[in-house]
């Protein structure tokens, strides 16, 4: 987690200030295992502005006019748009909330009907299938996200760490006991979405490009060529960041859903009996009279409602009521209209189940509609990408994820940003599998195993933070939530049968990711465990420095440290080493809340030890990019004197060498992980490059540590 000098030991990124109870009662700070502990310094809250004359043991915080009106790493939102303000944030949110099931009409008829189950498009099963796909969104998306997991936002932020974070908001807990499995559950989600991440840019340009069979036959034999340079070419232009490219997003989107539901209204018109699919009674019928076979079709349905974890993941860029004025309003009919339009082509034509989509457009459309679904299946991929970004920060800020390079690429909105070994990642595996697959029928077999767990791992969540934050009665949170999870385990069984037919990819995936993460997590523990036993009381400290009277310099020193209480290792290997030290000592914290943001009154607390010592902890949010020296900033205007030339800064450079688990220890990691943990820690982002630290101004100290 970010809040440490060095690369993998952390302490726990329990919250800068003290959160507020159901009853507006303040409640003291909590320790890693969520239970509640008293401030470890009997600092108090200072009346002075000034925290160079502040006593020993006084705090001094910041207040918001210490920071520019406009700071980076903030980003607004409505709460409540309206007018001008809601309408476009609804445009926006189509293009990128909205992208990935909005190509689902690309291909979900057809995988349908494909040769995987043999399914004839009889009038039964196209009426059939029809009420299953109607019912599958009215109840997965209209009904379980936009109806109930929205209203799960902590702070407008959602997605499975906004669920940890409201879950515990004191901090995860250390181990598998005391809800420690609700945290493997949200990092498991967390990982199976990166599974998602790489098959959906492939399974959305691969569908477009089929068109090409339709639309220019001559060219079909280079659909998947032209995948891979399309590809390609999206995951090359990430660096530039997507501020034009994403102004357009919202149009095209709008441009994409009103062309679908014009198609498949069209359609309709010739076969208006095909409405009637709206009736459950046909989904149960299809059922009755297909038996296992129609479990299975289930695995091919899921392809409808691939995409809506995105509604729940992105609500922190656009809030709750654009996300569901879009759905209500537009995505969703046109979605409908679609469908039951390809219904009814195959009702028309049963030959039409070769690719439903594309045939229902008329010859002269075909181009035109390629060139609309392409930019549509840029879209969705490129929503997908930037999801993986954000979701990226939020874990390295949680503590979840090593530091990794974290690129703006706007000045202007925040949640622009680039991650460069994410996105080679995302776009190695991403190209692997279209060479790998091909098309979509093969493909298919591997899409939904990944979006239907993370579906499931949602609403187990769901339930825990209805009872907890919501404050529901046990039934009624029960009743739910056992709605949502009987429909996800349908889904989800399905695809378990897909394992060995491709679906064994994005699992593989989630898995290997999943315990890198744990891994990570609970080495930064056990490694500050470590530090934590060797680390000198302050009060000794000052005392030693008292009386042996270390000659000071000019200048101030920062020495960055990952804990709030004791001395830093690396300020006594400076003093041990160089025997001197600054006029004035800052010993630097960054701590990450567990909420998206962090006000600016929040944001900088300084207590002032004596003996020129000051302790400055600085909080963000798991959404905002820390910058020590925009703190310092802030510190100089609190009176202690921070200028950029005449301030160093001093971090530790560990090298970490696993041994055998030792007696008493409370974190218990194996040999192998021990080893995957610290070469995870090798490769890290330096502490001077992640929080913007001027690197003709560091000082690094190494040192070995056992761990």
């Amino acid at each position: 987690m970010p809040n440490e000098q060095h690369p993998a030991a952390s302490a726990d990124h329990a919250e800068a200030v003290p959160e507020r109870s159901a009853d507006g009662t303040t409640e003291p700070p909590s320790t890693a295992d969520g239970a509640l502990r008293h401030p470890r310094s009997p600092a108090t809250q200072s009346g002075a502005s000034n925290a160079f004359e502040a006593q020993p043991g006084e705090e001094v915080r910041s207040n918001t006019g210490m920071f520019p009106v406009q700071s980076h790493g903030a980003h607004h939102r409505d709460t409540n748009p309206t007018g001008k303000r809601l309408a476009i944030l609804t445009l926006t949110a189509l293009g990128v909330v909205y992208g990935d099931i909005g190509t689902s009409p690309l291909y979900s008829v057809k995988e349908i009907f494909g040769h995987l189950y043999g399914l004839q498009p009889t009038r039964d099963n196209v009426f059939g299938v029809l009420s299953l796909i109607v019912w599958a969104l009215t109840l997965v998306i209209s009904v379980k996200y936009v109806s109930f997991v929205l209203r799960a936002d902590n702070r407008g932020e959602g997605g499975q760490f906004a669920l940890l974070a409201l879950i515990f908001p004191r901090g995860t807990p250390q181990g598998f006991t005391k809800g420690g499995v609700f945290v493997a559950l949200a990092l498991f989600g967390t990982a199976l979405l990166y599974g998602d991440g790489i098959i959906t840019p492939a399974m959305s340009v691969l569908g477009a490009m089929e068109g090409l069979e339709f639309a220019v036959p001559s060219l079909a034999q280079y659909i998947v060529p032209i995948t891979v340079v399309i590809l390609a070419t999206l995951f090359f232009v990430q660096r530039f960041g997507t501020d034009l490219v994403g102004k357009a997003f919202g149009p095209i989107t709008l441009v994409w859903f009103v062309t679908i539901a014009t198609l498949g209204a069209v359609e309709i018109a010739q076969q208006p009996s095909i409405l009637a699919a709206v009736n459950p009674r046909y989904a149960v019928q299809f059922v009755q009279a297909n038996g296992a076979l129609s479990f299975f079709v289930l695995g091919s349905v899921v392809l409808v409602i691939t995409g809506g974890e995105a509604l729940y993941a992105d609500m922190g860029h656009f809030g709750r009521k654009p996300i569901r004025l879009a759905w209500v309003v537009l995505v969703f009919p046109a979605l409908l209209l679609n469908y039951f339009g390809q219904g009814a082509l195959l009702l028309e034509n049963p030959a039409a189940a070769e690719n439903p989509f594309f045939l229902l457009a008329p010859k002269w459309f075909l181009v035109p509609l390629l060139i609309i679904a392409t930019l549509a299946a840029i879209v969705a991929s490129q929503a997908m990408i930037s999801g993986a970004f954000s979701t990226t920060r939020q874990g390295i800020a949680l503590g979840f994820i090593p530091r990794l390079e974290i690129r703006h690429t706007s000045t202007q909105e925040e949640g622009q940003i680039y991650i460069p070994e994410v996105n080679w990642f995302i776009a190695v595996g991403c190209l692997i599998v279209v060479l790998t697959f091909r098309n979509t029928s093969n493909l298919g077999a591997a899409y939904g195993i990944a979006v239907t767990g993370t579906m499931l791992i949602t609403s187990v969540l769901f339930y825990i933070v209805a009872r907890i934050r919501f404050r529901w009665e046990p039934w009624q949170a029960l009743l739910v939530a056992a709605l949502f999870i009987t429909v996800d385990l349908a889904f989800f069984s399905a695809n378990v049968v897909k394992l060995m037919h491709g679906g064994w990819v994005p699992m593989a995936l989630g898995l290997v990711l999943f315990m890198l993460m744990l891994t990570w997590k609970r080495g930064r523990l056990l490694l500050m465990q470590r530090l934590t036993d060797g680390t000198m009381p302050i009060d000794l400290f000052l005392d030693g420095v008292e009386k042996s009277k270390v000659h000071r310099v000019a200048g101030t020193a920062v020495f960055m440290t990952g804990s709030d209480d004791g001395v830093p290792p690396v300020l006594l290997h400076h003093l041990k080493h160089n025997k001197v030290l600054h006029e004035r000592v800052l010993l630097v914290s960054v701590k990450t809340a567990d909420v998206p943001e962090t006000s600016a009154a929040e944001r900088v607390r300084v207590t002032a030890l004596g003996h020129g010592f000051w302790r400055v902890v600085a909080a963000y949010g798991f959404m905002q990019t820390p910058n020590v020296p925009q703190v310092l900033e802030v510190v100089d205007q609190m009176g202690i004197r921070c200028k950029p030339m005449e301030t160093s800064y001093f971090l530790g450079r560990e090298r970490l060498i696993p041994v055998a688990t030792r007696a008493g220890d409370k974190i218990v990691l194996s040999r192998w992980r021990k080893f995957v943990f610290a070469l995870m820690a090798r490769n890290a982002r330096s502490a001077t490059e992640f929080f913007c630290i001027p690197p003709n101004r560091v000082v690094e100290l190494g040192t070995q540590i056992e761990f």
